[in-house]
């Protein structure tokens, strides 16, 4: 299809008059369409939304009967606020540890949301997985390395206290 439109680019009406050499080709859309092009068109619009649907039907889509989609929507707004935080507890040094306890605490939250949804289906879903368990693991995680990370600098503040002077002969 590209290289049939391609040559029809090439081939343009325009050029025989000295046109433009970049313009697209046109159709003359006051015809009518016969019928074998009206159903050579439905059948393309079919199968393109068929290929959509395939790629697109995934995720939230699980939740369409059981979930109206206004709180899909907040749930996800909460979880971008949750990234949000985190973001700003690892930026900011004077609160980041309360940061990070701030966006645990509504990633729990969008947590328990997504797995009273995921056990309400009929079919537990695997794939989804990862919409109860990112916002919380974030969260999680970046506490985790906070916590790491003032170990070490205490470590290191105890081993320059066991520091002693050192005289060459």
């Amino acid at each position: 299809m590209m290289q049939k439109l391609t040559r029809k680019w090439r081939k343009s009406p325009a050029d025989a008059d000295g046109g433009d050499d970049y313009s697209l080709p046109t159709r003359d859309d006051s015809r009518p369409i016969d019928t074998q092009e009206q159903e050579e068109l439905v059948r393309s619009l079919e199968n393109s939304q068929a290929y959509q649907s395939l790629i697109w039907r995934r995720y939230h889509a699980y939740f369409m009967y059981e979930v109206g989609s206004g709180s899909i929507v907040a749930a996800e707004a909460a979880a971008v606020l949750v990234c949000l935080m985190v973001i700003t507890g690892l930026m900011h040094n004077s609160r980041r540890r309360l940061w990070l306890w701030y966006s645990f605490v509504p990633g729990t939250l969008l947590a328990v949301f997504w797995l009273h949804h995921m056990l309400r289906l009929a079919k537990f879903r695997w794939d989804i997985v990862w919409l109860p368990l990112t916002p919380l693991g974030g969260a999680g995680i970046c506490l985790y390395v906070d916590y790491l990370l003032n170990q070490s600098s205490e470590e290191v503040r105890k081993l320059r206290g066991y520091m002693y002077s050192y005289k060459a002969y």
